[in-house]
């Protein structure tokens, strides 16, 4: 078994007196894409903000390589190798798709050199847009730029909350075919609604519902459950 890489330990989070994250406890793998999954208002996306410091946990750890994390600021998060793409990506509308990677970077060297002509392969839109404005991409094009930033630094784990909302088929098959290509240097966790593009990249599952884990196991045990998918997800047997 690969070597687990984030763990998160009954972890509760609160938004103002609403008890959002009710004990969540799920592991990522290396060489993995773990997704998290389930209806709107679960827990998803406060799970991942918890992880990246940016929703205090009141109770549980956070074990990110071996050491406690839950304690830390999101920028020392940050530092430690961990990156985020989040639900609305984060971008900067107002700078140079080249502006926002060169503010994303925690350090210009040879290494960040070779890694951004690595996600300029990747995302070939970005370097045709490489002096626009970041405002003017399509949602797709954001996309890319949001996930470019995030691993631009030597990142271990890469936290993606939604990435296909409000995106054309085409579009999501070319994140898919790039978070097939992240997953080889960095363990991903994803959480998406999509269950394509959940079931075409993730390795392992957690569902959540109203806070808590429900269900856990590899992706392809889930994708041949039509009652948990029918049950948690909200898809039609007939699908």
């Amino acid at each position: 078994m690969s070597e687990t890489i984030l763990k998160t330990e009954a972890i509760h989070t609160f938004i103002g007196q609403h008890h959002i994250l009710q004990g969540v406890s799920f592991e990522a793998r290396a060489d993995a894409v773990t997704v998290l999954i389930g209806r709107n208002g679960a827990g998803k996306s406060s799970t991942l903000k918890t992880v990246m410091g940016l929703l205090p946990a009141s109770e549980g750890k956070i074990i990110f390589k071996g050491k406690e994390i839950q304690s830390r600021k999101p920028y020392d998060i940050a530092r430690l190798g961990i990156g985020f793409v989040p639900e609305n990506m984060g971008i900067f509308a107002d700078l140079t798709v080249e502006e926002n990677m060169q503010v994303a970077m925690l350090r210009e060297d040879a290494a960040t050199a070779e890694r951004l002509e690595s996600v300029l392969e990747m995302f070939t839109a970005l370097r045709d847009f490489w002096r626009a404005k970041a405002g003017i991409l399509s949602g797709g094009q954001k996309q890319m730029l949001a996930i470019a930033r995030a691993i631009i630094n030597d990142t271990a784990l890469l936290l993606i909350d939604e990435p296909t909302k409000g995106l054309a088929p085409i579009i999501i098959n070319a994140l898919i075919d790039a978070i097939n290509q992240i997953k080889q240097h960095s363990v991903v966790v994803l959480v998406e609604q999509n269950f394509y593009m959940a079931s075409s990249v993730g390795d392992y599952f957690f569902i959540l519902d109203d806070g808590k884990v429900v269900h856990s196991g590899a992706m392809a045990e889930l994708v041949q459950d039509e009652e948990m998918q029918s049950k948690y997800l909200g898809i039609s047997k007939s699908v």
